[in-house]
C-alpha cells in the first residue's frame, strides 16, 4: 500500500484529491493538510511514502516545503501538482528535490499512476512539453535567483546581504548581473520577467 499526504489549501481540491486517491487500487491516504506547517507537523506520525503538493501554499510555499518534508519523513517522495504551467517552477521543483509534476488539469487515472511510478523511484512530469521546456536552463544562477526573489518581495540589497551574509556590494553586482542577463531595463522589469518565466 502507498502512503499518501495531500497538501492543497483549497479545502474542496483537497477533499476531492482525498476522496479520487483513496478509491484508487493500492492508494491510501494517510493524512491532508492545508498548509506547509500542518503537513510538517503531521508528517512524522503519518509517515507517508509520497507527498502531494500545490506550489502556491500559504506561508511556506511548495518548493520550500519540498527541501523540508525529507528532514521530517527521510525517504518520502515528492510530487507536485499545481495549476503553475511554467517551465521554471518544473526546473526550480526538480531542483527542490520533487520528482514528480503535474498540473491539475490531469486524470485520476494519470495521477494515481504518477503516485505509483513516484513510490517506485520514478520520475512523471505531465506534460510532456513541460519536461523539454525546464531542460532548457534559466539564464540566472542559483544566486543570481535567490537575490532577484528576495528583491521581489519588497527586500533592498541592505537587508538582502544581512539575510544572506554577503556584503551589499556582492548583492548589487548579483542584481546588476541578474539584470543584464535578462536583458531589462530597470530591476522590477527583471522581476517581472523571471515571475513570468517562474524562475523565481
Amino acid at each position: 500500500m502507498i502512503r499518501v499526504l495531500v497538501v492543497e489549501d483549497m479545502q474542496v481540491v483537497r477533499e476531492g484529491l482525498v476522496a479520487l486517491l483513496d478509491g484508487e487500487f493500492g492508494i491510501e491516504v494517510v493524512g491532508s493538510a492545508a498548509d506547509a506547517h500542518e503537513a510538517l507537523e503531521m508528517a512524522g506520525g503519518a509517515s507517508p511514502d509520497v507527498a502531494l503538493l500545490d506550489i502556491d501554499l500559504p506561508g511556506m510555499d511548495g518548493l520550500a516545503l519540498v527541501r523540508e518534508l525529507p528532514r521530517r519523513v527521510p525517504g518520502c517522495r515528492m510530487m507536485m501538482l499545481t495549476a503553475m504551467d511554467r517551465a521554471g517552477y518544473v526546473r526550480r521543483a526538480l531542483d527542490a528535490g520533487a520528482s514528480g509534476y503535474l498540473l491539475k488539469s490531469v486524470s485520476v487515472q494519470e495521477l494515481a499512476q504518477a503516485v505509483r511510478t513516484v513510490s517506485v523511484g520514478g520520475r512523471v512530469i505531465e506534460p510532456p512539453e513541460l519536461a523539454e521546456e525546464a531542460a532548457a536552463a534559466t539564464p540566472l544562477t542559483m544566486r543570481e535567483a535567490e537575490v532577484l526573489r528576495l528583491a521581489a518581495s519588497g527586500a533592498d540589497p541592505r537587508s538582502i546581504a544581512a539575510d544572506l551574509f554577503l556584503s551589499v556590494g556582492t548583492v548589487r553586482n548579483r542584481l546588476s548581473a541578474a539584470v543584464g542577463k535578462l536583458h531589462a531595463r530597470t530591476l522590477i522589469d527583471a522581476i517581472r520577467i523571471a515571475e513570468s518565466h517562474g524562475w523565481i
